[in-house]
């Protein structure tokens, strides 16, 4: 039983954090059934864990450390979206979208307009580099890089998990910098001609204006997408590859 519970626990800590699979439009039913479906697959290619009892105080502390393991790997992968959801809030303040927000389905809370419209781009871009398949295959891979049983990751590693989170603003702000800095150049240019020309109305004009430069910049940023989702997937992987055994 131990074989296929402790990887099951793991599993599902992944789930809860992974993109797509951890969305509030998932439903809870829908992610066990894949938490055992994949443990099915996982379990019979592992070495039998220690015979530890889930009901004492060693196997709650076990299953608090598989659950950590699991939701730090989808934690990993999670950071590449916020990225993106970063770079659409820059984006949506510089172009004065900040007030035009939706309800994201993923997350159940309102993101700006343009956030969402770098979530869907990355959501497509992610399946279409087998990204899920890149999650399953680290989750499975975690099992030989941290073994089941009370060991956790070292100092060094947990350094690893949270320095990739600083990659979150690094590629967020990369990705509006173009837009962001393009927009600021047409204030600086709107802020010269109400200085020439105090009578107009810079305020009803600048609005469409500024609105019509960020839709263009948005055109030409869009695929700075790609590059940039390709290089944080990567880093992904070469994180959780450097994940150590706590000996």
């Amino acid at each position: 039983m131990g074989l296929y519970f402790w990887p099951f626990v793991r599993i599902s800590g992944m789930l809860l954090m992974v993109p797509l699979l951890s969305a509030s439009y998932v439903p809870v039913r829908v992610r066990l059934i894949l938490a055992v479906f994949i443990t099915l697959g996982v379990a019979p290619s592992l070495d039998l864990p220690p015979p530890i009892d889930p009901f004492t105080w060693h196997g709650v502390l076990l299953i608090v450390q598989q659950l950590g393991i699991g939701v730090a790997i989808g934690l990993i992968f999670l950071v590449i979206f916020q990225a993106f959801v970063l770079a659409g809030h820059l984006a949506s303040m510089a172009m004065g979208l900040a007030m035009a927000s939706m309800v994201d389905p993923a997350t159940g809370v309102n993101t700006p307009i343009i956030g969402r419209y770098f979530t869907i781009v990355v959501t497509l871009l992610f399946l279409l580099m087998n990204g899920h398949v890149l999650v399953f295959t680290a989750v499975m891979n975690s099992f030989e890089m941290l073994p089941i049983g009370l060991h956790f990751f070292t100092q060094d590693s947990l350094k690893l998990i949270y320095t990739f989170g600083g990659q979150m603003f690094e590629y967020g702000v990369a990705v509006a910098l173009p837009l962001v800095t393009a927009l600021l150049l047409v204030n600086i240019a709107f802020g010269v001609v109400s200085r020439a020309a105090p009578a107009l109305n810079i305020f009803a004009v600048g609005f469409p204006v500024t609105l019509l430069a960020g839709l263009i910049m948005l055109i030409v940023t869009t695929p700075l997408l790609l590059p940039n989702i390709q290089i944080l997937m990567n880093n992904a992987i070469e994180t959780l590859s450097k994940l150590s055994l706590n000996q």
